[in-house]
């Protein structure tokens, strides 16, 4: 399994620059509402896939699959969080992964995981 921690090679598109800029203006009005971090999951395969809505959490930690979220409407973000969602995720075997963000550090994180198809040969003679 491949692990990379670290930026993004390449340098975001203006449209990812003002997505980014608008998810991390909310910062301030998410801490107040106890808001400590705010998810979007994707998930796709053979070249069709799908972004769920924008989710909010009070946990220490990214809990997406372990906490209900709290009701707090981020929906007026849902265009920003889905222009950093990896381009062509969906292709093929697909992937799904999540787009974070960490309210109190002000980072954005996407975490994909890629699907791929595997097969071994086993040649023999009899």
């Amino acid at each position: 399994m491949e692990y990379n921690a670290g930026v993004k090679n390449a340098a975001l598109s203006p449209q990812e620059e003002t997505a980014k800029a608008a998810i991390l203006a909310e910062c301030d009005q998410f801490a107040k509402a106890g808001v400590t971090f705010v998810v979007v999951h994707f998930d796709g395969y053979g070249d069709s896939g799908t972004t769920e809505e924008v989710k909010c959490y009070d946990s220490e930690w990214d809990a997406s699959g372990e906490h209900e979220p709290v009701k707090y409407d981020a929906s007026h973000l849902q265009e920003h969080f889905e222009a950093l969602v990896p381009f062509g995720y969906e292709n093929d075997c697909g992937g799904f992964g999540d787009v974070v963000l960490n309210v109190s550090a002000r980072k954005l994180t996407v975490e994909r995981n890629d699907r791929f198809e595997d097969y071994t040969t086993t040649t023999y003679e009899v």
